[in-house]
């Protein structure tokens, strides 16, 4: 028997991406310059905080007071006065008891989700929920249902049905591919009725919906609920870097000692803290920037619709516009692009139902001369895209 070599180990992983490739689906990094002429409709910069002066000036600031990052766990030394400052902010922003910053999102969902379920809990989720939503139902060891998107009474009868005696519904508040809302209120009645909690990803909510911008939860009247559980990303809307989970105190004490993706990860670096922080300041004293960019969303989405094309009606900042196929979607982002328009390409896995499309954000710093340019520069790339369809 021959010793191997090791040369063919990863030999899967090229035929994996030739597959990719035969089906469009090859993705690659893309470096950006710090500064650029392209008109920006990709990002998730819904507020225009990113690059505000006071918000990065804030950031900056904090580095070289704290350092450059929290140097360990939050409970080593990676938690600052910083971080408890931004927590008490945030849950006094969004109305919540009380606030857990994560270094992201991502770890903010994992967190949540295995820290409140686990062996002998039912989590039923909606079938389109975030990639880190469904990382977190994977690793929770729960036995989970999937119910069709926004589909209440299936939620109902999954509840209804189950074995377990914890149970938990799932669902993002706004969904980020096509920016519709879930019917907040309606599950929250179902999971009251079935002695259920509700935990709900505002990350496309926060700093777009609700009074101020306080997110689709306040909105929905959900903010104080003892049996709901709220989490956040401070990297949108605030333009900054990390997540949160929102929620009664008792649920964030739990979270503290035993949500695994806070235990052991590094906190958030102080800049990014402090960034978040001061965003959050400027959004209290310039609370029409949240309708600044759904008015904006909401034109996008108009005005493409009477070119022809298949765009969603928006209920936050996203709006989607359909393509006839994976390499089609990707042809006319790259044409958007060469013509100044960035705009982000939504392939499968990504899109959950399979239809590719262009995901465009809306912003609250969008000019009437840029809406109207980002519209000529799609209808006139998508022509060439074969992406021209009846308005829906």
């Amino acid at each position: 028997m021959s010793v191997s070599t090791g040369d063919s180990v990863f030999d899967w992983i090229d035929t994996r991406a030739e597959a990719r490739a035969k089906a469009g689906l090859t993705r690659r990094l893309r470096p950006r310059p710090a500064t650029s002429t392209d008109l920006d409709l990709a990002s998730n910069d819904y507020l225009g905080f990113a690059r505000d002066k006071r918000v990065t000036g804030a950031a900056a600031a904090a580095s070289m007071r704290w350092g450059a990052g929290s140097t360990g766990s939050r409970l080593v030394t990676g938690s600052t006065e910083l971080h408890t400052e931004l927590e008490y902010e945030l849950a006094n922003f969004c109305g919540a008891q009380s606030a857990l910053v994560f270094s992201s999102g991502f770890a903010a969902n994992l967190g949540a989700l295995t820290a409140l379920s686990g062996a002998g809990t039912a989590i039923v989720a909606d079938q389109y929920i975030h990639a880190s939503l469904i990382d977190g139902c994977r690793l929770s060891k729960a036995d989970v249902v999937v119910a069709g998107h926004t589909d209440v009474p299936q939620v109902k009868n999954a509840l209804a049905t189950r074995g377990e005696r914890r149970a938990l519904v799932v669902t993002d508040s706004v969904f980020s591919v096509d920016g519709d809302l879930a019917p907040l209120a309606e599950l929250a009645a179902v999971c009251r009725e079935h002695d259920a909690a509700l935990v709900v990803d505002d990350a496309h909510g926060l700093g777009v919906l609700g009074e101020g911008g306080r997110g689709a939860v306040h909105a929905a009247g959900l903010a104080k609920s003892p049996d709901v559980v709220t989490t956040i990303t401070l990297s949108k809307s605030l333009g900054a870097q990390g997540g949160a989970v929102l929620g009664p105190s008792r649920v964030i004490r739990h979270l503290v000692e035993t949500a695994r993706s806070f235990i052991f990860d590094t906190g958030l670096a102080p800049g990014s803290v402090a960034a978040a922080l001061t965003a959050l300041k400027v959004l209290r004293e310039e609370p029409d920037r949240p309708g600044r960019a759904l008015a904006a969303a909401v034109e996008l989405s108009e005005r493409l619709r009477a070119a022809g094309f298949r765009a969603s009606a928006p209920t936050a900042a996203v709006v989607s516009v359909q393509a006839p196929s994976p390499e089609a979607a990707f042809e006319w982002a790259e044409a958007c692009r060469a013509a100044g328009v960035v705009v982000g390409c939504f392939r499968p896995p990504s899109v959950p139902d399979g239809i590719s499309r262009l995901r465009l954000t809306a912003r609250a710093d969008l000019s009437e001369a840029d809406i109207e340019r980002a519209v000529r520069v799609i209808t006139e790339t998508g022509a060439s895209a074969g992406a021209g369809s009846r308005p829906r």
